[in-house]
């Protein structure tokens, strides 16, 4: 089975359930090194746009929707608290239900009334989360010397209490960790059931495109020290020195760093004439506002806006995930439900308001449903020195604002057949390629859309 990263050409139940969204109380890299990630601002208000998505893609009501957002950012606070004083024995935490429900994992049985009493959910667990991770990280050193055939995927599932290895011959699995040295128990088999893939002629968040050429999509708005701004992306995008030009055509900025394999980000440094936000392109919807990015639990919500498919919603799946892409293996990587499509990569991750990562690729598509990896933010932000924004700086129309319209008959989101025509700004043009119009797609700017008639 084979993933494809995201660029485009062009143990025991225990004691009582607390649902944490009842509670008052008050990340995700494989390495070490990452600097710690900020921390959630005060709640506000959840952004319309993100909710409507939730909505849809997992069948919640309004409310259900407000809640769970609420919940989550509840039980994030609670799990970290929980996780320093369980100290080894923390075997992982989660949140389930609309009602996001957090269950926290230990392998001390005398720890699980302190977990109650935090307002979680004990659950026994066979090995801690620091010996899971451990032995992960020998199956990433592993797979570095040589990418592992017949094992797409393999991950910390802290339900089961082991590292998971998809594969699709059994046998591989086996020979995969013998080769990494790790102990037997401390893995589970499973048949793979996905093919993740990069997508060509990437698009998400907002578009860009490299050396005039293939498409993108701009992650999160970043700062390099007090002036310099920038965005993160994926790193298969381009490499050092590759240009980039804007949703609107316009000169944007350069590859400054880029890592691909091994991980999945880059930044591009931009110019003056690109003002940072702290936004996240709504496709249709108002935008959404980043105020943060505290990482989210497993089994939380999550969304994804990309420039093929708009915004779509699913859950966090697994962290700390290494998958295994034609171009080599990439570790670190989160697991989630969320579907994506050709032209979605490099673009935004997040849950409630808190940023968390990049769209790298996956499997499956948005008709029948599919399984999309992102490169957490943190280790970006960490490896370039960088800074996310979180507040808007006031410069002016920013590259996510969208673009005053001068009237016609052309529409974001109306798909067009070849030969279909519309007006824009008082001029026919005829369609040359079959497509579904996005935000900055405008005749005007896509000559290899619409011939001027």
């Amino acid at each position: 089975m084979r993933h494809i990263p995201l660029r485009r050409r062009v143990a025991a139940a225990c004691t009582g359930v607390v649902a944490v969204g009842a509670l008052t109380l008050a990340g995700l890299t494989g390495s070490a090194t990452a600097a710690p990630e900020p921390r959630a601002t005060p709640a506000s208000a959840p952004d319309a746009a993100l909710l409507r998505a939730l909505e849809r893609d997992l069948g919640l009501t309004p409310a259900e929707a407000r809640q769970r957002i609420a919940g989550e950012a509840a039980a994030t606070d609670i799990a970290a608290t929980l996780k320093q004083r369980l100290g080894a024995s923390f075997a992982g935490a989660r949140v389930t239900g609309d009602g996001a429900t957090l269950i926290v994992a230990t392998t001390d049985p005398a720890e699980r009334r302190a977990i109650t009493a935090a307002g979680a959910r004990a659950e026994l667990a066979d090995h801690g989360l620091a010996r899971l991770e451990a032995a992960k990280a020998e199956l990433d050193a592993a797979a570095g010397r040589r990418a592992p055939e017949g094992v797409p995927l393999w991950y910390v599932d802290t339900t089961a209490s082991r590292v998971v290895l998809q594969a699709t011959d059994r046998a591989a699995a086996g020979r995969f960790a013998a080769a990494a040295g790790v102990d037997r128990a401390l893995v589970k088999v499973v048949r793979a059931s996905e093919e993740p893939r990069t997508y060509a002629d990437l698009r998400g968040g907002d578009a860009y495109y490299m050396n005039g050429a293939g498409r993108c999509s701009v992650g999160f708005p970043v700062k390099r020290g007090a002036s310099q701004a920038g965005f993160v992306t994926a790193g298969h995008c381009g490499t050092v020195g590759t240009t980039t030009t804007g949703v609107n055509q316009q000169a944007q900025g350069t590859f400054q760093g880029s890592t691909f394999p091994g991980r999945d980000y880059a930044w591009v440094a931009t110019n003056a004439n690109w003002t940072p936000r702290n936004l996240v392109n709504g496709y249709g919807n108002a935008d959404v506002t980043v105020a943060g990015s505290t990482q989210a639990l497993v089994g939380a919500s999550i969304c994804r806006s990309g420039s093929t498919t708009g915004w779509r919603c699913g859950t966090v799946q697994q962290l700390n995930t290494s998958v295994t892409y034609p171009q080599g293996t990439v570790s670190g990587v989160t697991r989630t439900s969320v579907c994506a499509e050709p032209g979605d990569s490099g673009g935004s991750f997040i849950s409630g308001n808190q940023a968390q990562g990049m769209t790298s690729g996956g499997s499956g598509n948005c008709s029948q449903g599919g399984t999309t990896y992102f490169q957490p933010l943190a280790p970006a932000l960490s490896a370039y020195d960088l800074t996310l924004v979180t507040s808007d700086d006031g410069g002016g129309p920013g590259p996510t604002d969208p673009p005053t319209e001068p009237g016609g008959t052309w529409a974001a989101g109306t798909s067009y057949a070849v030969g279909a025509t519309v007006t824009y700004g008082g001029t026919t043009y005829r369609c040359l390629q079959a497509h579904t119009a996005q935000a900055g797609w405008q005749p005007p700017n896509t000559p290899s859309l619409w011939q001027r008639v």
